[in-house]
């Protein structure tokens, strides 16, 4: 893994990765113990139900998304954010479209191109 992101990352210039299914991705920074990423959700796009190992805040810029952690669903809009403990189950719809900025520590490996 990448130990680190540069210190300053401009909008306009950080790659916007597509995922697919109406998702998109953008690094926001990160380093060995935190990682914060903007995702991007075309309206009725899906993030798929799923857990890891990262202790997870969710921050909604825009839009209005049904989100479940455990089993546990609640409308967010935004200005909502969300706290995901490790390994809980968790996953969102966008019935709107909307963005979301996600926090994880540690960083998500995965997430980083080799």
């Amino acid at each position: 893994m990448n130990k680190q992101s540069e210190l300053f990352l401009f909008g306009n210039e950080t790659e916007v990765e597509d995922l697919g299914g109406g998702l998109k991705r953008q690094m926001l920074g990160y380093n060995e113990e935190l990682m914060a990423v903007k995702v991007f959700f075309d309206k009725g796009a899906e993030g798929y139900t799923h857990k890891h190992r990262h202790s997870q805040v969710t921050f909604v810029v825009e839009g209005e998304f049904h989100f479940s952690i455990d089993g546990e669903m609640k409308v967010l809009k935004a200005g909502d954010s969300c706290l995901i403990p490790p390994y809980a189950e968790h996953g969102a719809v966008c019935p709107t479209g909307g963005i979301l900025i996600d926090t994880f520590s540690p960083p998500r490996e995965d997430f980083l191109k080799e």
